[in-house]
């Protein structure tokens, strides 16, 4: 299937950007910030195209916060300066520091490349760029490389396997890592995937580096997922197979926030919803008994869900769009379509909210007398973080860099494809802060401008860091690999009764 990884603007009213941070407040930019940035992106990244700064002045004083990211954590609503530096206690010490040195090493060995990789991403916001650069890029580096994988046009395999005493390997284990690189319309990289493409590398190669030179024997599998913002890239892939040798996945995802912070929250599960109503059109003025005004049911269902919302629980969320086909003032519209996205805490709660959402769009047909369809998009489950890797993530980045790691039920009303991953096997999802312009959240052009910064790509290496010696542990240490195991079938047994 093919994958759209980027549209045209004239896509832009068409699309449902259901994944991702989309659910992150969105800020009132300028009017002209969308021009601005698709001129900006059409020339290599320069560090006096990135260090504009961000026009507020048509912001209401109640939206001037300087970061997106709220929940979890009172201290980031905060400016940074007044956020506290001293990181949170942990529970033992790091895991082979010997590793987490060749980690580093290797890291800081590749950062000019992997910068590279980001940027070329970066300003290459298509389809097919990143998917023909990555495989490159890692077939360079000896992993065996499967384009194109599973039927999905922008997916790909890249699996590199060590054993150490050159014999085949019976009961070895195999860390998965993710690595994004779908962009936004009309934005770009505005939800910084060309740094969670160039981090998902980071991690592999760190990963082998440690097999190889500490005798590890294990194999890695690197997945390119696209279609995270709208598709279901990962379910995809999920479905057909492309997890099934994994015994655990990794990946990360940057946002604003305080600096030297990252958050392993649960996301919220989501589906998008597309209506379709129609009517028959007339005359406005001369005949209008004779219609069935398609825009009418569209504006009935939008007031209807406006008025459930008094009754829907706080952490739930019904928002969309209303488009149109050809209107004209003197012409009774025939079609109208609505496009919306369902939000719940979680899979059987978005269930049920469903329900009542769907009532609406049905009396609304109903009331107008038109004829109505309804298509389910992707569902996206809600992120179930292990908490084994968690902790094992947040003691090496905050040991080795004073990172702060929240874990909270609250958090981001973010959604993303790779929570179903988490509901099939052990997996991990941190999210990460990288600096912003003020009111530059994710899916904004202040923040793809962000996503291309020498600051970012930093943060970016650190939390790789983070995973990559957590996935090495996975491979290594046998007695943590159950525990892992055990967390994820206890956690999934509890949820399920």
């Amino acid at each position: 299937m093919a994958s759209k990884s980027v549209h045209t603007e004239s896509d832009i009213t068409q699309d449902v950007q259901a994944g991702c941070f989309s659910g992150l407040f969105r800020l009132r930019n300028k009017s002209d910030a969308k021009n601005e940035f698709s001129k900006d992106r059409q020339s290599q990244v320069t560090q006096e195209s990135l260090s504009s700064e961000a026009d507020t002045s048509e912001l209401p004083a109640y939206v001037q916060y300087p970061y997106g990211w709220y929940g979890g954590y009172e201290e980031q609503r905060a400016p940074v300066d007044q956020v506290a530096e001293k990181p949170p206690s942990y529970d033992e010490d790091v895991f082979r520091p010997d590793v987490v040195s060749t980690i580093e090493s290797k890291l800081k060995e590749l950062s000019p490349s992997l910068r590279q990789l980001s940027l070329d991403i970066w300003n290459h916001p298509e389809i097919m760029y990143a998917h023909d650069r990555l495989t490159q890029f890692m077939s360079s580096h000896g992993f065996s490389v499967t384009p194109h994988y599973l039927g999905i046009d922008t997916a790909f395999r890249a699996a590199y396997t060590h054993s150490p005493d050159g014999k085949p390997l019976k009961s070895a284990r195999v860390i998965g890592v993710n690595s994004e690189m779908d962009a936004l319309p009309g934005i770009g990289h505005g939800c910084g995937h060309n740094l969670i493409a160039m981090s998902g590398v980071a991690v592999a190669l760190a990963i082998k580096a440690v097999l190889e030179q500490h005798a590890i024997a294990g194999t890695i599998v690197l997945l390119g997922t696209p279609a995270e913002e709208a598709g279901g890239g990962k379910i995809k892939l999920l479905e057909r197979g492309g997890y099934d040798e994994m015994d655990a996945c990794i990946m990360s995802h940057p946002s604003s926030g305080p600096d030297n912070f990252s958050a392993i929250w649960p996301g919220v599960a989501c589906q998008p919803i597309d209506v379709e109503f129609f009517g028959h059109g007339a005359h406005a003025a001369s005949a209008p008994w004779e219609a069935q005004n398609a825009l009418d049911a569209a504006f009935v269902a939008y007031a209807s869900i406006s008025a459930l919302r008094q009754q829907i629980k706080p952490d739930q969320r019904v928002h969309g769009i209303i488009v149109g086909r050809d209107w004209a003032p003197n012409v009774i519209p025939d079609y109208a379509k609505l496009r919306y996205i369902v939000r719940a805490s979680n899979w059987a709660e978005l269930e049920a909210l469903r329900k009542r959402v769907r009532a609406c769009f049905d009396a609304a047909a109903l009331a107008t007398a038109c004829k109505i369809q309804v298509t389910l998009g992707a569902g996206y489950f809600e992120l179930r973080n292990n908490d084994v890797l968690g902790r094992e993530y947040a003691n090496v980045v905050g040991r080795k860099y004073g990172m702060t790691t929240v874990s909270s039920s609250e958090g981001a009303k973010f959604s993303t494809d790779f929570g179903n991953v988490t509901h099939a096997l052990p997996a991990l999802h941190p999210a990460y802060s990288i600096p912003t312009e003020p009111n530059g959240s994710n899916h904004t052009p202040q923040f793809a401008r962000a996503a291309a910064t020498p600051e970012a790509h930093a943060a970016t290496l650190k939390v790789a860091t983070g995973l990559a010696a957590t996935g090495v542990r996975v491979l290594a240490d046998a007695e943590f690999a159950r525990r892992v195991t055990k967390y994820f079938e206890d956690n999934k047994a509890s949820t399920s009764s």
